[in-house]
């Protein structure tokens, strides 16, 4: 089979950039390995898809080059995405943050783009693997459906993270294959865990959660946003935001009651409320299991009558400066992306095209840029994907 442009991967990103290249005529051959298009739409959001953020900004991006993804985000934005969605009748909400999720599900958004693949021309072949790919005049692809050849190659095929979904490192392979330089990827957007002596401590929190935080890593970025104890560590949004951020033997730090000032707030209570028990006073604020276990830990007891200026000053610095060591992270097995990927120096921000490969083009997470939580990397995937649509 001959096509002007073969996309390999049928997520987000493959998807759009099919459609735009199906609208300016050209002859579009969309594959994937999986029986079904689209699984990781399917399952995001609880199976609502985050589809976008309101806010979508670079700052909410991270790259070895922050400023790549700039010109696509420009070119092909938020805003874009909500006409179209509007455009084809979809119900959807604002949650937290910017964060826009369909009213009913996540399929009304994969219906949505399969059908104007339909309408472009596209042809999809699902359960179709890449054995083989070499370059002459053209690229030649063995497949488990037989031989493809193209003049436009694109690379949609993500990173390795939620394995379960199918996901690999083949992506990097072609580049690599193709001698494009590579940023080392990790796990992004991942639960953090403990060595067995921390979580000796915080095992009885399992399933606590406090809302919100402020977490902060030793490079000083910062979110504020639930947070859960887990039977192997911490989760919640503020923790995968900041595991994006944070290095193996770094420790962040919890303010576990950002909206308060809590040495002064203590203060207070003791002079207004001398004969509290300090534990009933934190347990208004804090989840009660939370509260009994920092007064236990600094061995703190009685009405907070009964405490120094001294203790209310350690105390405050436990419950908004709790700094903790995580042993590592869940990985690729629960992370949302892979940080790290092709490097963007190596691609036109403009075409997405390989600067020294003509018409091999990497589109999506496969590349270095990686979005915070809440639908960013959905946009990375919309913006990427159009852009290179115009140029295949």
């Amino acid at each position: 089979m001959q096509a002007d442009v073969v996309i390999i991967g049928a997520g987000a990103a493959g998807l759009m950039c099919a459609i735009e290249a199906g609208k300016r005529g050209r002859e579009v051959i969309l594959i994937d390995h999986a029986a079904r298009i689209a699984e990781k739409i399917r399952i995001s959001g609880g199976g609502r898809c985050n589809f976008t953020n309101i806010n979508c900004a670079p700052d909410k991006f991270i790259s070895q080059n922050p400023d790549f993804c700039r010109s696509a985000l420009k070119r092909y934005t938020q805003r874009d995405f909500i006409k179209m969605v509007d455009q084809h009748n979809i119900a959807y909400h604002e949650k937290t943050l910017g964060q826009l999720f369909c009213d009913k599900s996540a399929n009304d958004i994969i219906s949505m783009l399969k059908n104007q693949c339909l309408d472009a021309g596209v042809r999809i072949l699902t359960e179709t693997s890449v054995d083989k790919i070499s370059k002459s005049s053209v690229y030649d692809l063995s497949t488990s459906q037989g031989n493809l050849s193209c003049r436009s190659l694109v690379i949609a095929t993500g990173g390795p993270s939620i394995p379960k979904m199918g996901s690999s490192a083949f992506g990097y392979e072609i580049a690599e294959q193709f001698g494009l330089k590579m940023v080392p990827p990790r796990a992004g957007l991942v639960p953090l865990i403990f060595d067995p002596i921390l979580l000796q401590y915080t095992k009885e929190l399992s399933g606590v959660s406090v809302d919100p935080v402020e977490v902060k890593s030793m490079s000083g970025k910062k979110f504020r946003e639930a947070m859960l104890f887990t039977h192997r560590g911490l989760s919640g949004p503020a923790i995968l935001q900041i595991s994006s951020y944070w290095d193996p033997g770094e420790e962040i730090e919890i303010n576990l009651l950002p909206d308060i000032g809590i040495y002064e707030f203590l203060r207070d209570k003791r002079k207004s409320e001398p004969k509290t028990v300090l534990n009933n006073l934190l347990s208004e604020y804090l989840p009660k299991r939370l509260a009994v276990l920092i007064t236990e830990e600094l061995a703190l007891k009685g009405n907070i009558a009964d405490q120094s200026d001294q203790k209310l000053k350690i105390l405050s610095d436990r419950i908004g400066k709790w700094s903790v060591k995580p042993s590592g992270s869940e990985g690729y097995r629960t992370a949302e992306v892979t940080l790290g990927g092709v490097d963007t120096d190596e691609i036109s921000s403009k075409t997405f095209e390989a600067i020294n490969v003509p018409g091999l083009f990497f589109i999506g997470e496969v590349l270095d840029v990686t979005g915070h939580l809440g639908g960013y990397n959905f946009q990375w995937a919309w913006s990427s994907g159009w852009c290179a649509g115009q140029h295949v």
